[in-house]
């Protein structure tokens, strides 16, 4: 399996509050939540929910885990959100698809359907890309994805950048942290102005040499 991230961010690179204002997404003062709500037109949408239907299985950190499980798995939401929950194809897919939990904390998980990773992670993570499929999945769950980056285990990026800058909030990439080159295989704008950009790493950065280019005068 080819291990994939799915992640909204704002151009400051903000992923912290996309959906709301939820005590979860108020953690460390955050204020300015919900600035993801109605960006992305229906293309967008659609993209989105063929990503969610093109993956073999699903990762989260344990935060992002208990929300989506929350709102997308609860028995009580699914009946009230449509008469079929196979009718919404978010639904659909997170509860069909196999669900793996990177958490030391949160041992007995109640989604069905869910395997939860802990000890060494990499190896578990390894072990998976190693088996045939698709997407192994990773949307939200920024402490996650920062860790899965600086071990060199994501083989692809989507970042949807919705064009606000809301100035506080927890970054995908971190001030200081490791450096990556990438390599676009998709760029696309919709016509709400929401960018979508697929990128592969593509090792490390190449610099500048800045002795090698002063000016001699």
């Amino acid at each position: 399996m080819k291990l994939t991230t799915m992640t909204q961010i704002t151009v400051d690179g903000v992923m912290q509050g996309n959906g709301g204002a939820s005590d979860e997404e108020r953690r460390n003062g955050f204020e300015r939540g919900g600035w993801a709500m109605g960006a992305g037109d229906s293309e967008t949408v659609a993209f989105i929910n063929r990503t969610y239907q093109g993956a073999d299985a699903f990762m989260f950190g344990r935060r992002t885990y208990e929300l989506f499980s929350g709102y997308w798995g609860a028995e009580e939401r699914v009946r009230v959100a449509a008469e079929d929950p196979r009718s919404h194809p978010i639904t659909d897919a997170l509860n069909t698809r196999p669900k793996y939990l990177v958490s030391n904390t949160l041992t007995e998980p109640r989604w069905a359907n869910t395997t939860v990773l802990s000890g060494d992670v990499a190896s578990s993570i390894a072990e998976l890309n190693t088996k045939p499929g698709g997407d192994l999945q990773v949307h939200g769950s920024g402490v996650l994805i920062r860790w899965l980056l600086e071990n060199g285990l994501v083989d692809e990026i989507t970042l949807l950048i919705v064009p606000v800058v809301v100035g506080q909030g927890m970054r995908l990439f971190p001030d200081a942290g490791p450096d990556l080159a990438l390599e676009l295989v998709d760029s696309r704008a919709d016509t709400k102005g929401v960018t979508i950009q697929v990128y592969r790493p593509a090792g490390a950065p190449h610099y500048a040499d800045a002795a090698a280019n002063q000016d001699d005068g």
